[in-house]
């Protein structure tokens, strides 16, 4: 199951399923750091990588399709794009198009990979096509590089093989 390093501490623990068995607390510290930094970019890169497809489609990037394709208020995307011009990642001004910066098209081109490369590797296990989009849709922000640089290797591997 582990490689050795996370071996149980703790095998009463263990036996019964608890997953901080297998680690110290510094190390599950680390673990919850890494997906409260997740979250905080999560919302962002999924503004930008929306605001990219839009501009890929028709050109530009409305609030209105922004409220439309996320299911929220214009008041929280009008929030969002607040934040994103402090963030230097869109142009706005009321009333007009959103476009993205350069800095903007780079998260927005990241994000789009990691999601292509989980889709792809669900795909591959045999997860169908509606299934595998939607969940791509969350797990794209909280996979290491390491674990999409596996990803892409299964992938590759199973698409020699077929």
């Amino acid at each position: 199951m582990t490689d050795g390093k996370y071996a149980p501490e703790n095998e009463a623990s263990a036996a019964k399923g608890a997953v901080s068995a297998y680690m110290s607390a510094a190390t599950q510290a680390a673990h919850f750091r890494q997906v409260r930094r997740a979250r905080e970019t999560e919302t962002i890169e999924d503004y930008v990588e929306l605001i990219a497809d839009l501009i890929d489609e028709s050109g530009e990037a409305r609030s209105v399709e922004i409220c439309r394709r996320l299911g929220v208020s214009s008041a929280t995307v009008n929030k969002m794009v607040a934040r994103l011009q402090q963030l230097d990642l869109v142009t706005a001004q009321p009333y007009r198009s959103i476009f993205l910066t350069d800095e903007g098209r780079a998260v927005a081109e990241k994000s789009r990979k990691r999601h292509h490369i989980i889709v792809e590797f669900l795909l591959a296990l045999g997860i169908s096509e509606k299934t595998a989009w939607a969940d791509a849709e969350g797990l794209e922000h909280h996979c290491s590089e390491e674990t999409l640089q596996a990803f892409e290797r299964f992938t590759s591997a199973a698409n020699e093989d077929n």
